[in-house]
C-alpha cells in the first residue's frame, strides 16, 4: 500500500492534495493513505482560531473549512495528529480522536488505528517538561497560558502508549508512528555529514544537537520500547533522516562506524559529542516517563522570526533542552544483528522543500517494496519524496480504517487513571498495567464487534458541531472563543468501551449544526 507523509501542514491542505496528484500522475501509481505530522490547523470558522496559540497576524482561516463545510473532499484517507499550532478546542471535542472532516481523521490526543492491517499510532503536541507530569486541566474558555499548555503532551499519553505491542523481526502488523516532536538526540544516530548539513540548514541547532538535548525525551522512551518501522516527525521545519538498527535479544550493542567526509564547508563537531555515551542496556518504560524538569531560564515557547535559512516563520522555536537520560536512550548496532526502525523529520508545505514522503508497506494481502532506499531520491514536484513508478502499489480499493483492539483495550485500562486537574494521580506500576490491559483486551474481544476491529466509519459519523465562517452564528463574537461543543464521535465513543465522557463531564448536549 502506498502511503504519503506529510511534515507541518500548516492549513495548506490543497497544496498538499494537488502535490500528491502531481506525484501519481508522475509515477503512474495511486496514493491509499496520507498522513499528517501535526500542526493541522483544523479551523472551522473565525472563532476557532481565537483557541490557536500563534501571534494574532498568523491567525488566517486557512481552506481546512470547505472541507469541513463540505465545498470540498479530500480525495485520500488522511490521519493526522496535533502539534502546537492548533484549534485546541476543536481536537479536545474528539479526544479520543474523530473525523474532523469527512475523510479526515483525526488520531486523538493519543491514538492508535488500523489501516488495512498496518498499525498506525501516534503522539500530539510537543514536550514540555513543566505540564508532562499535569492533568488535563484546561477548560474553555482558555486563559493566555492554557491556549498553550493545552497541547503540551502528558505522562499519561506515553504511558498508554508504551503498553502497545513491540515491534519484533516477525511481528505482524507493520508499525508506523507519527509525533509532532522529534525523539530527543535522534541526530547522535545519524553520519555526520547528514547531522553537518542539517546544522548548516538549522545552525541555532548546534548547541542541542552537541549535547544531546534537541528533542522530546518521552518520544524516545517511546522509540526504544515501541521500535515500530517507521517513525516520522514535524516541527522543525527541516528534512532529515535516519535508520537505528536493533538487536536481537542478548547481542552485543555497537556504535556505527563512520568514516567524516572532508568537508570545507561544513559546520564540525566532535566526534565525542556526535557518538554521544557508550550504548549500554536499553532503558525501561518506567525511566523514560519521568524526564527531569527543563530549564525555564527562557521562554521556551518563544516566536522566533528569524529563521537563517530565509523561512520567517512562528514554529521554528527548539524545543526545551532538557537534561540527557542517565542511560543511553537506543541500542546502536550493526545492519547484520537485528531489524530497524527508519526515521524520517519532514519539512512544511513551501517550494523546494522536503515536505512530502511517498512509501511502499506490505499489507497482509497485498506484499510490496519496503526498503527505504529503494525510493530515496528527489521528485520534481517541489519538495515531495516519491517512490520510482515502477514500484507501484497496483490497489485501486479505498483503505479500511479501523480501531486497533490494543489501544481500545489500553483506553478502557486507563481511563480511570486520567485525570481532569493539574495534580495528577498515580499510574499503576507497568506490571500491573499490562495486566490491566490484557484483562481489557478480552473484554474489547468479547464486547466490542469483530473483536475491536471494527470499521472506525461504523461507529463514528462525522457530524457538524460548529457552524462554519460564512454562518450568522460564526459571524457574531469573531474576537472570542467559540462555546465548547459535545461531539457525537466522542460520545458514540465511550458508548462503544462503555466509559465516561469526560470531555463533557456535566453531560452538556449541544445539538449538530446543520
Amino acid at each position: 500500500m502506498k502511503i504519503a507523509i506529510q511534515g507541518c501542514c500548516h492549513g495548506q491542505l490543497p497544496t498538499i492534495y494537488s502535490t500528491i496528484q502531481s506525484l501519481e500522475s508522475a509515477n503512474n501509481y495511486k496514493v491509499d493513505l496520507l498522513l499528517v505530522c501535526g500542526d493541522f490547523q483544523a479551523i472551522r470558522n473565525e472563532r476557532d482560531l481565537q483557541c490557536m496559540a500563534v501571534p494574532d497576524k498568523y491567525k488566517e482561516l486557512g481552506e481546512f473549512y470547505k472541507y469541513y463545510t463540505g465545498e470540498k473532499k479530500a480525495p485520500v484517507l488522511t490521519i493526522v495528529i496535533g502539534g502546537n499550532h492548533e484549534a485546541s478546542n476543536y481536537f479536545w471535542e474528539l479526544f479520543y480522536g474523530g473525523w474532523v472532516a469527512p475523510n479526515i481523521y483525526f488520531l486523538g490526543f493519543a491514538g492508535s488505528v488500523l489501516v488495512n492491517g498496518i498499525r498506525i499510532s501516534g503522539a500530539s503536541g510537543i514536550f514540555k517538561a513543566y505540564n508532562f507530569n499535569k492533568g488535563y486541566f484546561e477548560r474553555q474558555p482558555y486563559s493566555k497560558d492554557d491556549v498553550r499548555s493545552i497541547y503540551h503532551i502528558r505522562e499519561s499519553a506515553i504511558r498508554q502508549l508504551s503498553l502497545l505491542p513491540p515491534s519484533s523481526p516477525t511481528s505482524t502488523p507493520t508499525t508506523i508512528f507519527l509525533s509532532h516532536d522529534w525523539p530527543l538526540d535522534i541526530t547522535s544516530y545519524a553520519h555526520p555529514s547528514a547531522v553537518n548539513q542539517l546544522l548548516r540548514k538549522k545552525p541555532h541547532f548546534k548547541q542541542e544537537v552537541a549535547e544531546g538535548k534537541l528533542g522530546s525525551p518521552p518520544l524516545m522512551g517511546l522509540l526504544n520500547v515501541l521500535r515500530p518501522r517507521w517513525w516520522f516527525s514535524a516541527h522543525l521545519h527541516v528534512g532529515f533522516d535516519v535508520r537505528i538498527w536493533w538487536g536481537t535479544s542478548g547481542s552485543t550493542p555497537e556504535k556505527p562506524s563512520f568514516e567524516k567526509a572532508k568537508n570545507p564547508d561544513e559546520i564540525v563537531i566532535d566526534d565525542e559529542e556526535l557518538e554521544g555515551a557508550t550504548a549500554e542496556a536499553p532503558i525501561t518504560v518506567e525511566s523514560t516517563l519521568n524526564p527531569s524538569p527543563a530549564s525555564t531560564s527562557r521562554n521556551v515557547d518563544e516566536i522566533i522570526l528569524n529563521d537563517l535559512d530565509g523561512d520567517a516563520d512562528f514554529d521554528v522555536a527548539v524545543p526545551p533542552p532538557p537534561p540527557p537520560p542517565s542511560e543511553p536512550p537506543l541500542l546502536r548496532l550493526s545492519p547484520s544483528e537485528g531489524w530497524s526502525t527508519q526515521f524520517i523529520a519532514l519539512d512544511k508545505c513551501l517550494p523546494k522543500r522536503k515536505f512530502l514522503e511517498v512509501i511502499d508497506v506490505d499489507t497482509p494481502d497485498l506484499p510490496t517494496v519496503t526498503n527505504v532506499a529503494d525510493y530515496h531520491s528527489p521528485s520534481t514536484s517541489g519538495g515531495a519524496m516519491s517512490a520510482p513508478s515502477q514500484a507501484t502499489s497496483g490497489q485501486s480499493s479505498s483503505p479500511i480504517l479501523t480501531y486497533d483492539p490494543h489501544w481500545l483495550a489500553i483506553t478502557r485500562a486507563f481511563h480511570p487513571h486520567v485525570s481532569l486537574s493539574k495534580q495528577q494521580q498515580s499510574f499503576p506500576s507497568e506490571n500491573v498495567a499490562r495486566a490491566m490491559v490484557e484483562e481489557n483486551l478480552e473484554w474489547v474481544r468479547h464486547n466490542v464487534p469483530e473483536g475491536g476491529k471494527v470499521r472506525v466509519q461504523d461507529i463514528q459519523q462525522f457530524a457538524h458541531t460548529a457552524p462554519g465562517p460564512n454562518s450568522h452564528t460564526a459571524g457574531k463574537d469573531k474576537s472570542k472563543q467559540p462555546p465548547a461543543y459535545s461531539n457525537p464521535q466522542t460520545e458514540a465513543f465511550c458508548r462503544m468501551l462503555m466509559v465516561y465522557n469526560f470531555v463533557n463531564p456535566d453531560g452538556v448536549k449541544v445539538s449538530r449544526v446543520e
